[in-house]
């Protein structure tokens, strides 16, 4: 099958002949005691590809959220979350509201009503922490973050931002023939960010390919992260084979990043302007994931299914109670031009009524695995 599931955006797989070689896969002790070799100053390349004066390493963002807001808990902080926050950083606040944390949400992307939230708790002299995802693929746009900052600021407060899904994709400077910007620095390069009072956890595991997170910012904020993390002390660090491919990823991203994201902009817009000669407008913009969700009840179950029997692999995503179901396309910079037309060709059919002769492209399905960087 054609498969639009992966969030390997950039195509990045480090299969371990690519990698630097290594002795042995852990250090045998907790993150505190020891890090592997290379890890800080790796981390620190990171952080400052985003924006950032220092990163430490997690071997997840679920470690790095619950190990953050469990420790913020110690504070007299209240908590803003925004609606369309991702689950993961929500577990970590449920870990700060179980140790007494206060913890509302306000309106997804609505700077104005975290504003007044702010003011009508200003009595209660609580330091307000604001959560939110640097960029939502569903709505395709990037949360205010700039107008976050300023709602939070003048109470001392700070933004924690989940930047998963921009991070390797958007960077500083976008423009024409740079949609998506240089750098692949995420959203505070985007969005030309800076702050001891901003705080970002991210994985790499989308566009960079490696199973691994990080927490940038401030030099003293991330130092005191490390001094008092729980997770350190009690887990291993990531292992050296996630080091190794994190070191790659940043040397491709590097040599031939722009060239990666140029490509992934490329057959992201291409599959849009198939499915606009139907009246189709996906969501998610120019973001890799390109979500179909304006159909009648029953037929985004159904589409799926001819999707499948048409060879093509999509992501099935639902609300509580089959609500709200929607498909998504994953567009990774290693598919072919070929492979979107086909998809594209696939939904014209089905959508609007088309007959587009359709054929699966040459060697699509050895194609597919094969590609490497």
């Amino acid at each position: 099958m054609l498969d639009f599931t992966s969030a390997l955006y950039l195509g990045l797989r480090h299969p371990s002949w690519s990698l630097r070689p290594w002795a042995q896969l852990t250090t045998g002790v907790p993150a505190a005691l020891a890090s592997p070799a290379g890890a800080r100053q790796i981390a620190n390349a990171v952080a400052a590809l985003q924006g950032s004066e220092r990163g430490t390493f997690g071997t997840s963002t679920l470690h790095l959220f619950w190990d953050l807001f469990g420790l913020l808990a110690r504070q007299r902080v209240a908590i803003y979350v925004d609606a369309g926050a991702y689950p993961i950083a929500r577990w970590g606040v449920e870990r700060a509201a179980a140790r007494g944390a206060a913890v509302q949400s306000f309106p997804h992307h609505d700077a104005e009503a975290l504003c007044g939230q702010l003011r009508r708790d200003s009595w209660k002299r609580l330091r307000p922490l604001v959560l939110a995802d640097g960029f939502c693929p569903r709505c395709g746009k990037s949360a205010p973050l700039a107008a976050y900052l300023d709602c939070t600021r003048p109470f001392g407060g700070s933004l924690i931002i989940d930047d998963t899904q921009a991070l390797g994709i958007f960077g500083r400077s976008p423009g024409p023939g740079v949609p998506y910007g240089r750098g692949g620095g995420g959203m505070l390069a985007w969005n030309q960010l800076r702050g001891r009072d901003v705080l970002v956890v991210s994985s790499l595991a989308k566009a960079f390919g490696v199973p691994l997170a990080i927490l940038s910012g401030s030099k003293a904020a991330v130092e005191d992260f490390v001094s008092k993390s729980e997770t350190q002390m009690h887990c291993s660090p990531p292992s050296v084979a996630s080091l190794r491919a994190a070191e790659s990823a940043l040397q491709i991203n590097c040599s031939k990043g722009e060239l990666l994201r140029s490509k992934l902009a490329a057959l992201v817009i291409r599959f849009r302007r198939r499915l606009e000669t139907i009246g189709l407008v996906p969501g998610g913009g120019l973001f890799p994931v390109q979500t179909i969700s304006t159909l009648p009840p029953g037929g985004t179950l159904e589409l799926h299914e001819q999707l499948l029997r048409s060879q093509i692999r999509t992501v099935l995503l639902g609300g509580s109670g089959g609500k709200d179901v929607r498909i998504s396309f994953l567009i990774n910079a290693d598919h072919r031009p070929e492979m979107v037309d086909y998809a594209a060709n696939v939904l014209c059919n089905k959508l609007g009524g088309r007959r587009v002769p359709l054929a699966m492209p040459a060697g699509a399905l050895e194609d597919a695995r094969a590609s490497q960087i």
